[in-house]
Parts: structure tokens; C-alpha cells; sequence
């Protein structure tokens, strides 16, 4: 649900429409404004609208902001930022690969802007990365956009496959050292809530593990009063389906919250600060900007709300009883209109 501006010397690009966005409706400002809940909303100034289009999917649009530059806007979300992405998706990635004693075969569910290929790319260990999105209208804006995932895009190691994820990885015969879940938030009337339930979880994505898998997943915002919305029901459904489960979280300035990601294994994770500290020194190529041992480590040290909330959860995700964060998907809008 979010308002952009095209008044008031904001340039324009590349099907902008200047009488009217199709995202949703738009008040006219020098500013992007989402809203977050019902009486709360996160603005910022644009210097520029550089794209804004609909898949058959999603409302998608790209802007070039004043404090985070690019950003990649879906559906009235904001889903990464040019100065702080880094932070996601080192989050996302690392951990997991990390705690894999040795990771080669990785499936993403999502991920199409690139940058979750881009940061498993740089494991050494990595042969093949499979990315499984959607959208392909989604893949090739953000191959054409998004330069910094250039060299991921034309990566050999990478198999871009443009289908449903439960569908792809359902005819698969190969299953995967770490399966990592890079979807769009889960929210009414987008396409990709049916993939947090324990169902997918249980008979769709463990199936596809080989021994030691990981599977890590995005979980949506984790932040003293916004983590209830998904993330505590998606932990505790990830629960019901691994044997060791361990919520982090994050800060991420553009997303105006701490966020969180959710990591599930049948075997432990069991490496110290130190130990992780080595294996990014062997096996990740460059330098982390957001993640080292002791930041991996602290990460899933949560407030004591945050973690009782967790622990007295009891709502398992379901299509039947589906949570979703603040907004909805534009199928839903269509179904309104």
C-alpha cells in the first residue's frame, strides 16, 4: 500500500505516468509514503520515478530515493534499497551456508532481483544454485536495473527457472544441501503465502534436503511490536517440521524495522563465533560488509518480548488459517475493484 508522487520537479522514466501510478492511489508530494499499519506510515523524498509497471503477478516499481537510493517497490512493499540491502541478504545467506559443513547445491525459492544468488555465489563450495521465481517480467526488470547482480545473472553456476517454487521443487528428482525461501511477503492476495505453511514446509520443501539441509527462510518483521504478525507463527510452524529451528533478526533502516529470517535443520547448529569467523575467512570470496561470527551469533539472541512471544506461540500456518502482514497483493485489489 504505498503512495508515490509525480509532481512538484520529480523526473520521470520509462512508462511513468504523471497524472496517475497504478500501484494504488498516490497524493501528490515529493515523497514516497508506504503504509506500514493502519495509522502508521514510513515516508522518504524521491529524487526520481524510474519505472513502474504490472505483471501478471504484482504491481512493481523501481525509484530512485533520497536516503536509500534505488528501490525495489512490489505490490506496495518496499522489498530492498540500494544502501542497505546488504543487510538482508548477507542475513538471509550466510548463516545458513555457513553452518552447512559444506555446502554445493542450493535452491531458491524467489529471489528474483538476484542479489540472494549474488551472495551465494561467493561460497566457494557452491556448484549449482537453482532460482525459482514467479515472475519473469520480475527477473528481467531487475536483470535490466539492477547492475550490481550483473555478474550473478551470468554466473554458469546459476539455473534460472521461471515457475511456481512448490511446483518446480515438487517435479524435481535432485534435492539440496540449503533451500533458502527469498519470497515476497505473505500477504493477502499475494502469490506466495501458500509457501510459509507447514504443509510446503513439511512435504514439499524437507523431502528436498539431503542429509545436514538447511532450509532458511525470510519471516517478515521481528520488531518489539510488529513480530506477531508472521514471524512468531511461521517459527513456531517451522517447529512442527524440523527438530532444531533458530529465529535471528536484523535492523534494515529502509524497512523502518528490525526484520527476521527463520533457520531449520534436523541437525544442530552448533558453531561458535569464532568457528564462523574462519569459515567466512575460507570459504566466502570478498568481504562482508554486515556479518561476521559474533554478529551471526548475536543475531538470534532476541528480546525477552520478542522470545517469550515466540515460545507461547501456538498458531501453525495454514492455508485455512493463514496470518498476513499489513497490505494485500493485487489480486486481491482486482477482486475489489
Amino acid at each position: 500500500m504505498g503512495e508515490i508522487s509525480c509532481s512538484n520537479g520529480i523526473s520521470q522514466a520509462n512508462g511513468a505516468d504523471a497524472k496517475n501510478i497504478a500501484l494504488t492511489g498516490y497524493r501528490k508530494s515529493c515523497w514516497y509514503e508506504e503504509e506500514i499499519e493502519e495509522n502508521l506510515r514510513w515516508s522518504f523524498a524521491l529524487n526520481s520515478i524510474l519505472h513502474t509497471g504490472e505483471t501478471r503477478y504484482q504491481d512493481i516499481a523501481l525509484l530512485d530515493t533520497k536516503p536509500f537510493g534505488k528501490a525495489l517497490v512490489i505490490d506496495g512493499k518496499l522489498q530492498s534499497a540500494e544502501v542497505d540491502e546488504f543487510i538482508y541478504h548477507e542475513s538471509l545467506v550466510h548463516p545458513a551456508l555457513l553452518h552447512h559443513p559444506n555446502p554445493k547445491t542450493i535452491f531458491i525459492m524467489g529471489g528474483g532481483e538476484g542479489s540472494t544468488a549474488r551472495e551465494i555465489l561467493r561460497h566457494k563450495t557452491v556448484e549449482k544454485v537453482v532460482m525459482c521465481d514467479i515472475d519473469e517480467e520480475v527477473v528481467e526488470f531487475c536483470k535490466s536495473y539492477l547492475v550490481v547482480n550483473k555478474e550473478a545473472f551470468s554466473d554458469s553456476r546459476l539455473e534460472l527457472v521461471i515457475n511456481d517454487a512448490r511446483a518446480e521443487l515438487e517435479s524435481r528428482k535432485e534435492s539440496y544441501d540449503v533451500i533458502i525461501g527469498d519470497l515476497a511477503d505473505p500477504i493477502e492476495g499475494g502469490p506466495c503465502y501458500k509457501l510459509y505453511t507447514r504443509s510446503f514446509y513439511e512435504f514439499v520443501v524437507k523431502p528436498r534436503l539431503n542429509p545436514e539441509g538447511i532450509f532458511v527462510t525470510q519471516a517478515g518483521p521481528a520488531g518489539i511490536f510488529s513480530h506477531t504478525e508472521v514471524f512468531s507463527c511461521i517459527y513456531n510452524t517451522l517447529r512442527q517440521v524440523f527438530k532444531y529451528v533458530v529465529p535471528y533478526s536484523a535492523h534494515i533502516p529502509s524497512f523502518a524495522d528490525t526484520w527476521g529470517w527463520i533457520m531449520a535443520s534436523d541437525s544442530p547448529f552448533t558453531l561458535s563465533a569464532e568457528e564462523l569467523d574462519m569459515k567466512v575467512k575460507k570459504n566466502i570470496k570478498g568481504e562482508n560488509r554486515y556479518l561476521d561470527g559474533k554478529t551471526i551469533s548475536s543475531s538470534s539472541t532476541l528480546s525477552k518480548a520478542v522470545r517469550k512471544s515466540l515460545d507461547n506461540e501456538t498458531q501453525v500456518y495454514t492455508e485455512g488459517s493463514a496470518r498476513f502482514i499489513y497490505g494485500y497483493g493485487s489480486a486481491l485489489k482486482q477482486n475489489r475493484a
